[in-house]
């Protein structure tokens, strides 16, 4: 089927290597997504990659719920994929459940047609990713003014060794609920918080320790990402990442404690002469800095659509 295929392939590749692209193209995608404030008229479909893409057929993520409440209302960044608004309904009642407040707080998802934001994330881009707040709802009746006014809290020292005095087992269990419903393919985390998780895991925590992955500046929310939904066929799958995950391990190894050591204080260089020769890498483009031309194709329809 490959070899049958090649030959049109080919031809249409070779096409558009000839046919100019329209204008919009090499204008800012977080310019032209980002102005729109409501969602495509399209089916539901993440496009692309969690960190380069765009989203058709969002649905926005009610702003108050017997649950929860959407934070930051002024961004409109509560946009997400219909498997991820039923997620983070389903999780924010099991928070309720389980001690952790109220309910949630619960913060950026996506714009309303994903891609690029001029500010913040890298990521939720294709209305798969959430971030939820370290802060347990005491009460779910905040006006429209405290929401942009309240702040979460750290759960992460200022060191970033170790975990605050707000962690406890009502966090760790939000964290157990999160990673072990099968809709999620991963948790970014701050590092200090699996370091803790790690200190006390069993070969029973496997499953759903290994979706915790640490990273920098999560120091007062974790990041929720969901897997490609069934169908979305125009949606890129995420590799693990790390070979130990892959397989089967958990994570709590020298990958995770590079995080509290040399990502900390970096090994000084050895001083030396740059060969005359040697060129520079290319640097990775900054999604902020992403053209529509960067994009999935599938994304002009989705900037387009009324």
């Amino acid at each position: 089927m490959m070899k049958l295929r090649a030959l049109p392939l080919l031809a249409a590749l070779c096409a558009g290597l000839t046919t100019p692209l329209p204008a919009a193209s090499q204008q800012l995608a977080k310019d032209l997504l980002g102005a729109w404030k409501t969602p495509s008229n399209q089916d539901p479909m993440p496009i692309g990659s969690y960190a380069k893409g765009c989203a058709a057929g969002l649905l926005k993520m009610p702003e108050n719920g017997p649950h929860w409440q959407s934070m930051r209302l002024s961004r409109n960044r509560n946009w997400g994929q219909p498997v991820m608004v039923e997620f983070l309904m389903d999780l924010s009642y099991a928070a309720s459940q389980i001690g952790w407040g109220k309910g949630l707080y619960i913060g950026d998802i996506s714009q309303p047609r994903g891609g690029p934001m001029i500010t913040g994330h890298a990521s939720h881009q294709i209305g798969l990713d959430a971030d939820i707040w370290w802060l347990a709802p005491k009460r779910l009746d905040l006006s429209v003014a405290e929401r942009e006014s309240l702040s979460s809290i750290p759960m992460r020292s200022a060191d970033q060794k170790s975990v605050t005095r707000a962690w406890g087992p009502a966090a760790q269990n939000l964290l157990k609920v999160a990673a072990s419903d099968p809709r999620v393919d991963r948790i970014f985390v701050a590092a200090a918080i699996k370091l803790e998780i790690c200190k006390t895991a069993k070969k029973s925590d496997t499953a759903w320790l290994q979706k915790l992955r640490p990273v920098a500046g999560h120091d007062t929310h974790f990041h929720v990402r969901l897997k490609c939904p069934a169908g979305a066929t125009a949606c890129e799958t995420q590799t693990p990442g790390v070979a130990e995950l892959s397989k089967g391990g958990n994570g709590c190894d020298e990958t995770l404690n590079w995080w509290v050591t040399d990502y900390l204080n970096p090994p000084k260089q050895q001083p030396g002469k740059k060969d005359p020769d040697e060129e520079d890498p290319p640097k990775k483009k900054h999604p902020r800095q992403f053209t529509m031309a960067d994009l999935p194709r599938q994304c002009q329809a989705v900037l387009d659509s009324n």
